[in-house]
Formats: C-alpha cells, structure tokens, sequence
C-alpha cells in the first residue's frame, strides 16, 4: 500500500496519504529504502559545519547512521510498509519519536460467526493481539472508513533497545470495500523523557491531527 496521490472512487485502494510537515521524512521499507537512508543523511551531514574537528565529526556520523539505521531495522522486522521520522535541520535525526504504517490481512474466516463479526469487534481484537493493559479504546471515522483508536504507555526495555518508556498511539483502519484488510498507523514518542510530559501530551496531539488528514488513494 504505497503513498500515493491519486484518486477514483470507481477504482480499488491501492495506497494512502497523510499530511505532514517538511521537518518529518519517509522511509518507504518495502523498496527504495536504502536510497531514502542515504538521501537522509546525507542532508543531515550537510549541515555539519565546515570548520569542525574532524575527530568528532567521524564517530559523530558513524553514532548518527547507527541510530538511524536501528530504527529503520526495527520497522522492518515488523513487515511495516513505511517509517516516518522527524528529521531536524541541525545535523541530527531525531528518533524520539516515529510513525510506522503498517498493512494486517485477517487469515480466511471459515467460522460463520466470526465472519459476520462487527468491524468494531474486529478491530478491537487486532488492536489487544499484544495484550497491552489499561489502554484506552474509541473509534470514529476516517475519510470515510472505520476506525479504532488506542492509546497506551510501554514501559522501558533495555533489552530490547527501549531505554525509556514510551508513549503509543495506534490508529487502525477498515480499508473501504475489502473488509479483511486494514490500515494501521502507529505513532511512539518518549515525550521530553516523560511519555506522560507536556511534550508527549502535545505530540499525541499532533498526531491525531495527523491522522485526520488520511485519505485513500484509487488505482
């Protein structure tokens, strides 16, 4: 599900669009991501200053791409389609916070109860597959199309990477038409080291907007 521009309403869904400021970049994870990769930072390295010790310039870029690159990795082992992150102007790629859009195709319902279950139902159940507790459930619309909405904190794990706790925000979606298929955007960010802060609370925010901005595109 590529993002793409275009739109029918006599065509099928093949793709999607999200409104998003400069400062953020897309990393497309099914093709053309190494050149994404590069493009990235090779803007990021641009703007370190000409004058700098080339001493720390070296391990500077070397820490940057790592970094980078852990993060498009990690997106990658989930079957994500795209990754978004915020991309600062100052010669760093800020990876406190993401987006990760991702596809989720619900396996051939033989049990007739369950294939006439309720889209709500459905959803629900695709959202607690990881038994995340004391989330925060509400659905609504989305250019058209249901959509359920979860809002949960992830506790720190070093062992994974996760150094701080993080707060999510996952929007998954009924594709129009083709009722096994859904949408899924999910949104992490670490807040200002808090993901209860200020910070967090207004990137939640912001990323709602965001997501008001989804429209499907028609091949």
């Amino acid at each position: 599900m590529p993002a793409e521009q275009t739109k029918s309403v006599s065509t099928p869904i093949t793709g999607y669009r999200i409104i998003l400021p400069d400062d953020w970049a897309q990393i497309p994870l099914r093709h053309g991501t190494e050149e994404a990769i590069r493009s990235i930072l090779d803007d990021a390295f641009s703007h370190i200053p000409a004058n700098a010790p080339p001493d720390s310039v070296g391990p500077f870029k070397r820490e940057l791409e790592r970094r980078f690159r852990a993060a498009v990795a990690q997106a990658q082992e989930s079957e994500a389609l795209d990754l978004y992150l915020p991309v600062k102007s100052t010669a760093g790629v800020n990876v406190g916070a993401s987006i990760v859009v991702s596809e989720s195709l619900l396996p051939n319902r033989g049990n007739a109860a369950e294939a006439q279950s309720a889209p709500t139902d459905v959803a629900v159940q695709l959202l607690s597959e990881d038994g995340a507790q004391d989330a925060d459930l509400s659905s609504g619309e989305l250019d058209g199309a249901l959509a359920v909405r979860r809002e949960h904190i992830v506790s720190a794990d070093p062992a994974k990477g996760a150094e701080l706790a993080s707060r999510r925000v996952e929007y998954i979606v009924s594709v129009p038409d083709e009722p096994d298929r859904w949408f899924v955007a999910a949104f992490s960010t670490v807040g200002g080291g808090d993901p209860r802060d200020d910070l967090a609370e207004a990137l939640v925010e912001w990323f709602d907007a965001v997501m008001a901005t989804l429209r499907w595109s028609h091949g």
